[in-house]
């Protein structure tokens, strides 16, 4: 076998890792065990059978039922919750008594830092993040590339080795920074505190990040469904930096050249939802391209999931709605029937209601 078929069948990992995050997007929904979770009407996640038969314990805070028009299983926030506040405080009630009882492992990665629960910008409840993948809510987060241009070495990336304390991935490699949106912060303002946080970069370093983009994919692990995206950001860094932690959250920090970082990633001991950061970084800095691999094409779409159109409840519902009043109309010909025969009723009863002089 020649070297370039070598090469191809190597590179090929980047697809089978592109399956691996995106496990769910790729068969999750087959399973036909999920349902949409409803909050005001609007879709904001998705809840497999197993955390349903918890929540139709609390009858008073979750409607589990089938839609009339969809005919699909449906998880509904009771909709008697008035506003923000009262949706989180029942909800989160809920979620304090499942931690306490144990039932589910991501419960116990709990750490009373809380997401907002969104529908198309609408802030609509928080959740503790640890609750999240219950829910398949989506989460977005920052996650910042520091590289380095070395003289003999090129193009170089700085990963950082999680703390073994960690609540979810410990030990695990990762990007340099990176962290999720909390209620209160925006995307800049977080990308620049956990700079700070995770690896002591200083802000007269830190104003030259450069914003480059999302990635967006969908993963399932045993603590749930993570629907994620990430905003990511380049950070240049000069050759004499080197980054430390300041939060205890990180053991390590390392430099690599950009081909060893590849290697790293297809390892086990590297953080799955970061994989998608680091392959995009890589593409765009023209590691990884079209001639060195085949399934090129097939990794930048699965780069960028279309998560959106997963989140469609409402709108099939009223597409449903709108399919039964059709149905409900007579059609054209019909129409035109109904109209002649109502003319034609007038005309007679026209004539039978004219005088007698004018009928003579």
């Amino acid at each position: 076998m020649s070297s370039a078929v070598d090469a191809n069948v190597k590179l090929s990992r980047l697809l089978l890792l592109a399956h691996k995050f995106n496990n769910f997007y790729l068969n999750g929904f087959q399973k036909g065990d999920i349902r949409p979770f409803l909050v005001e009407g609007q879709q904001v996640g998705l809840i497999k059978s197993d955390v349903i038969k918890q929540l139709n314990k609390y009858p008073e805070v979750f409607c589990i039922r089938d839609c009339e028009y969809t005919k699909q299983g449906i998880v509904e926030l009771n909709p008697a919750f008035r506003d923000y506040s009262e949706r989180t405080e029942k909800l989160d009630k809920v979620l304090r008594e499942l931690r306490s009882k144990g039932i589910f492992s991501a419960l116990q990665g709990w750490r009373e830092e809380y997401y907002e629960v969104k529908a198309e910008h609408n802030s609509l409840l928080k959740m503790d993040r640890s609750a999240t993948p219950l829910f398949g809510v989506r989460k977005y987060g920052v996650d910042i590339n520091g590289y380095v241009k070395h003289p003999t070495q090129g193009l170089c990336i700085w990963l950082q080795q999680r703390s073994n304390t960690k609540e979810t991935w410990p030990g695990k490699w990762d990007n340099m920074v990176g962290g999720g949106l909390s209620v209160g912060y925006g995307i800049k303002e977080t990308a620049i505190k956990e700079a700070a946080e995770e690896a002591s970069i200083p802000s007269d370093l830190v104003k030259n990040l450069v914003s480059a983009g999302c990635v967006s994919f969908f993963f399932e692990s045993e603590q749930g469904l993570f629907p994620n995206t990430e905003y990511v950001f380049d950070l240049e860094l000069p050759l004499d930096f080197v980054p430390h932690n300041a939060d205890g959250e990180v053991q390590a920090f390392e430099l690599l050249p950009a081909k060893e970082c590849i290697e790293r990633v297809f390892t086990p001991d590297f953080k799955t939802t970061s994989c998608p950061v680091v392959i995009d970084f890589l593409i765009r800095h023209g590691i990884i391209t079209p001639e060195n691999e085949f399934w090129f094409t097939q990794i930048i779409e699965l780069l960028h999931v279309p998560l959106q159109s997963l989140y469609t409840y409402k709108q099939r519902l009223d597409e449903c709605k709108k399919q039964l009043q059709l149905q409900s109309q007579p059609s054209t010909d019909q129409q035109q029937s109904i109209d002649k025969l109502v003319t034609n009723n007038k005309i007679i009863e026209n004539g039978h209601n004219k005088p007698a002089t004018e009928a003579n």
